[in-house]
């Protein structure tokens, strides 16, 4: 049969035409490849899983700060101590998450409970993990009903937890992190729920992990796998189901203590005081005005946080109390600042992540500020088969980092180390930069001054201090391994993504 070219010419346009209009739409629909135009999520050419329609959420009680620039010790007016630790310096805060309250009583029963329950047989883990309730004693203080009825008597279940090292308020992140994906993986069906594993007499595995179950190392009875996503990487099989990786957005990144500079940020709020990228007032507490005392008609004159008003006053006259808190108060007592956030201020001072240095702000960098590094990476069981090696709890065993870039697959099966890669060109790698540009003589390091490498950071001011110790900027430190009844914690996490950017003005 004959085609005459009037015909086929336009024909064969149309055909080209329809063709790079489908090329095009591949390029702006996100199933598709833009680079290549090769189909995401398809089991017949390799099941690529890229998931553009999940959306970024805080864990369970968590609160969204928008990140920005601020000046880190600009609050403080005054430098009382002549410590001269908090130099004014610029710096920006991506976006991040941080608890709406501190870590209450009730919450850390609730980790107290899981390791009776989990390890009944060691005792040393449960005693680990208690706080410390002789914080409350002293020899002129009649304090001692608070060291058996702080933490447990219910009428304290929702004040503060105190008497907890840096140390335990880490390990109590660790375990948050692990419990919250796992009751994620259970509520979704991945994970078989405790009412069905009840009903069939089964028993939950101790000791769930978060990345030995994205290493795929953490398998057995518990998996239900009904709820599984499909595993569209086994080709035809469509129906197969596979545990849930990282790519799949389920699971949430790791609760861990805030950053000094992110707590402070937090703590100011100036969210509420800006109008169009500018700062319209400064502020000296989370709250605006120069004083701690309420203006609003109905609460004027009383107290905005819990603290220490005066020598002898704690909490003001009966009858009129001012802030009405002898010891700590509940988590949620007060206004909540501009972020959201309870307790800013006042009730307990508060960990930060970072290691004290007098001299912090002239040394660390201006974007997420951060002085406490320790590098450090997973330790293999079978380094062929990526099995990581495990604790007696089931944890992945951390080791010192052994170089700071990423080694080459020969310098990997080597074992090599910095020395032996670049032929003594360079020192061993140091993984522990705590003390990075610190200039110190080590062999008084830690002898002649109480700063070292396990100095940490605490601030927020407590229910004992003076409103000095209110102002975001103030900074103290004690011993990671140290507790105090003026000291709790909340945890934070990192935000993934460019949840606040100008997502808007992406073209599309």
């Amino acid at each position: 049969m004959m085609y005459s070219k009037k015909i086929l010419i336009p024909t064969l346009c149309l055909a080209f035409g329809l063709l790079i209009f489908s090329s095009c739409s591949k390029s702006h629909n996100s199933n598709y490849s833009s680079k290549t135009g090769v189909k995401y999520n398809d089991p017949y050419n390799g099941g690529l899983q890229i998931n553009r329609k999940v959306k970024e959420a805080p864990g369970p009680g968590l609160v969204g700060i928008e990140g920005g620039t601020f000046v880190m010790g600009g609050s403080l007016n005054e430098d009382l101590g002549y410590d001269y630790d908090n130099a004014k310096r610029r710096v920006t805060v991506a976006s991040f998450y941080i608890d709406e309250t501190e870590v209450s009583n009730a919450d850390w029963l609730e980790y107290l409970q899981w390791i009776a329950q989990s390890y009944p047989e060691d005792g040393k883990m449960y005693y680990d993990a208690l706080p410390d309730s002789l914080v409350w004693r002293h020899p002129l203080s009649y304090n001692e009903p608070y060291v058996n009825l702080y933490l447990r008597h219910p009428s304290f279940q929702d004040y503060p937890v105190v008497g907890v090292s840096w140390e335990q308020a880490n390990a109590y992140c660790q375990w948050r992190t692990d419990r919250v994906n796992e009751n994620i993986l259970r509520e979704s069906g991945v994970l078989m729920d405790y009412k069905t594993m009840s009903s069939q007499q089964t028993k939950p595995e101790t000791g769930f992990n978060t990345e030995l179950y994205l290493n795929g190392q953490i398998r057995g009875a518990n998996v239900d796998g009904k709820n599984m996503p499909k595993d569209n990487s086994i080709g035809a099989a469509k129906d197969a189901r596979r545990p849930v990786r990282m790519e799949d957005g389920i699971l949430k990144q790791p609760y861990r203590l805030p950053t000094e500079a992110e707590w402070e940020y937090a703590a100011l709020g100036l969210i509420g005081n800006s109008y169009q990228g500018n700062i319209q007032t400064a502020r000296t507490y989370p709250w605006d005005g120069l004083g701690v005392r309420s203006a609003q008609r109905k609460s004027q004159g009383k107290m905005l946080a819990n603290f220490k008003i005066t020598s002898g006053n704690n909490m003001g006259v009966a009858g009129n109390l001012n802030d009405g808190g002898d010891i700590t108060v509940p988590v949620r007592a007060y206004m909540p600042n501009d972020f959201g956030l309870y307790n800013m201020a006042g009730n307990v001072n508060e960990w930060v992540s970072d290691v004290y240095r007098q001299l912090s702000f002239e040394d660390f960098e201006d974007f997420n500020p951060y002085r406490g590094h320790v590098f450090m990476d997973n330790q293999y069981e079978d380094a062929q088969t990526r099995t990581l090696a495990k604790d007696q709890y089931g944890r992945p065993i951390k080791v010192p980092a052994k170089a700071a870039r990423k080694q080459t697959w020969e310098e990997l099966q080597q074992a090599k180390t910095i020395d032996s890669i670049n032929m003594g060109a360079a020192p061993a790698y140091d993984h522990d930069v705590r003390g990075y540009l610190d200039e110190e003589q080590k062999a008084l390091f830690g002898k002649a001054t109480l700063v070292n490498d396990k100095s940490r950071v605490y601030k927020g001011g407590s229910w004992n201090d003076r409103a000095y110790w209110l102002n975001p900027a103030t900074r103290r430190f004690a011993q990671q391994d140290q507790s105090s009844a003026m000291i709790g914690f909340r945890c934070a996490m990192t935000m993934v993504g460019n949840v606040y950017g100008p997502a808007s003005n992406t073209r599309r």
